[in-house]
């Protein structure tokens, strides 16, 4: 679009909208915005699906972000709406996923008098968004979108924020379109694969860890094969299994809270780790310890779209400014290595993570682990698997297998109530593929709602809930540092089963192993929306804790004291 014409200040910012690529908003309605809505409604092209609160919004958002590397479109209203969405935003944050939030906002003339539901919201999301910004003048709408799309998928991606009062929507401009967006990503040089192809040479105990956000399935089957090619054991980051397949010989498991333990000490033994994509924070570096800081003890090349995720906390002996992709895509020109110096360090990585997968015994009527072995076996080489916050999330992540074009869409900000919103998004981006959402009793509770919205829409996600009557993390926490002393975490037994019937969807509940893939065959020929409630054992409070394993250290611990 490049003509000129006179349009509102709402038709000015839907036409940019289109102009920039966007086939999905995601909202809850608010009179701050009409005139945005009123442009949407001319503007089939964008698909605007109205969720039930608008974090659910947010979230669905946020996953479209992560599955298609595009921003994902947000509308809601003022005040409390911008305040539920919030929690979106946090997320996008810190998973640096490519988001923008669009806020209607009080008048111009009502603004710094604490107009009805008035925030500034450049100072609410100031630290948590990569720009927030409030666009005043209806002819400079072109050019904050343009700035928004480029800002959201730059660097590292993340997520913008632009206020909009409602008068200036209502207001009417003669201005011309901006061009579409252009992603502007880094990549690495010969000499940077040079230098990362020198240091890996001295190496008798390398490891790779990748992560982050934005890969092309492209990147991801280039990572695979330079790993391979000189035999390097790789992990990924917390909630990133999607990166690299699970099935490769060199895959050594996930650095997060389901991979095998004895990758964290695999960390600290290698003498180079090459990072690439991942920043590493508090959860991939398990509490910044497998790094000294800030001169870690291991040669440290760290490869990421953002110089300032380099030396942030810890100073890297290489650092390269450069995305995933554009890493590999040097990478593969690379000479090979021989590998035969660490052959059985990589051998001795992937045994680890193979032990992994072997079912522990239980005799309780569900075992979680072996429905998921189950489950590993249902699923087409495509489906998206969608996680919320909790222990419970340990079955899917260590059972499951993993690697493009499987997905898995899960808050690395360890939010509740992400799985089903992400899950309602992931199956109307991809209404071709199979969805599963995992979530606990106490995310679905948060969130749950959204399964509405699928059946609304027509998709057909399928929901997993573990039903184990109490937030199970916590309670974990509680029983490790003051065990016995149950407070706060215990949750009432509600029917989620007759709760997914109500909202629309095929509902069912599981309270044995051997009925568990039935119930899935049959939710997922049902053709919509499904709701499957696991009746799990609260004793076992993690795939490797239980209660009264960790009652029972606790009084070891202080009869030694």
């Amino acid at each position: 679009m490049t003509n000129r014409n006179s349009r509102s200040g709402g038709r000015i910012l839907v036409d940019q909208l289109l102009v920039h690529g966007a086939d999905m908003a995601f909202c809850v309605p608010g009179e701050s915005y009409l005139e945005v809505l009123d442009a949407l409604y001319d503007s089939p092209a964008i698909r605007l699906v109205n969720a039930r609160h608008e974090a659910g919004a947010a979230n669905m958002a946020e996953a479209y972000g992560k599955l298609t590397g595009r921003p994902g479109i947000a509308m809601v209203t003022r005040g409390p709406g911008a305040c539920h969405a919030a929690v979106g935003v946090h997320t996008a944050f810190q998973d640096s996923t490519p988001m923008i939030l669009i806020v209607g906002q009080v008048a111009r003339e009502a603004m710094d008098r604490e107009g009805f539901q008035e925030i500034d919201y450049r100072q609410m999301f100031g630290p948590v968004a990569k720009w927030t910004a409030q666009i005043d003048r209806t002819d400079r709408i072109p050019e904050y979108m343009s700035r928004a799309y480029h800002v959201a998928t730059s660097g590292r991606p993340g997520p913008v924020v632009l206020a909009l009062p409602e008068d200036m929507l209502v207001e009417t401009a003669d201005v011309r379109d901006a061009q579409p967006y252009v992603q502007h990503r880094a990549a690495a040089t010969a000499g940077d694969i040079a230098a990362v192809r020198g240091i890996l040479a001295g190496a008798s105990r390398p490891l790779m860890l990748i992560g982050g956000s934005c890969w092309s399935d492209e990147a991801c089957r280039q990572a695979i094969a330079f790993a391979e090619a000189n035999g390097i054991p790789t992990a990924v980051s917390f909630r990133r299994q999607d990166l690299f397949s699970t099935r490769s010989p060199v895959y050594a498991g996930d650095i997060g809270t389901s991979g095998p333990p004895a990758l964290i000490a695999r960390f600290k033994e290698a003498d180079v780790v090459l990072v690439v994509g991942a920043r590493l924070g508090e959860m991939t570096t398990q509490g910044y310890t497998t790094l000294d800081s800030p001169e870690p003890r291991q040669a440290l090349i760290h490869v990421h779209p953002h110089a300032d995720e380099l030396g942030r906390v810890f100073r890297p002996t290489l650092g390269i400014v450069s995305s995933g992709d554009g890493f590999f895509a040097a990478a593969s020109a690379m000479a090979p290595l021989d590998p035969t110096r660490w052959a059985e360090w990589t051998a001795a990585a992937r045994r680890d993570y193979l032990a992994t997968l072997e079912v522990p015994a239980y005799a309780g009527p569900f075992d979680a682990a072996r429905a998921m072995r189950e489950l590993d076996a249902l699923l087409p080489a495509d489906a998206i698997v969608t996680l919320d916050a909790g222990n419970h999330t340990g079955w899917p992540q260590r059972y499951l297998g993993f690697g493009r074009p499987r997905r898995e869409v899960g808050p690395t900000s360890g939010a509740m109530g992400y799985s089903v919103p992400a899950a309602v998004a992931a199956s109307l981006v991809h209404r071709d593929r199979v969805v599963v959402g995992f979530v606990g009793d106490g995310g679905f509770m948060m969130s749950g709602q959204e399964v509405a919205t699928a059946v609304q829409y027509g998709s057909a996600p399928i929901i997993v809930v573990f039903n184990n009557r109490m937030y199970g993390t916590i309670r974990m926490h509680q029983e490790r540092e003051h065990p016995e002393r149950v407070v706060g975490t215990d949750l009432s037994d509600q029917d989620f089963r007759a709760l997914g019937a109500a909202l629309g969807c095929h509902a069912e509940r599981v309270e044995r192993t051997e009925d568990f893939a039935a119930a899935f065959a049959r939710a997922r020929a049902s053709g919509r929306a499904a709701v499957i409630e696991l009746i799990t054992d609260p004793e076992i409070v993690s795939t490797r804790l239980t209660i009264s394993g960790l009652r029972a250290k606790a009084r070891q611990a202080s009869g030694a004291r």
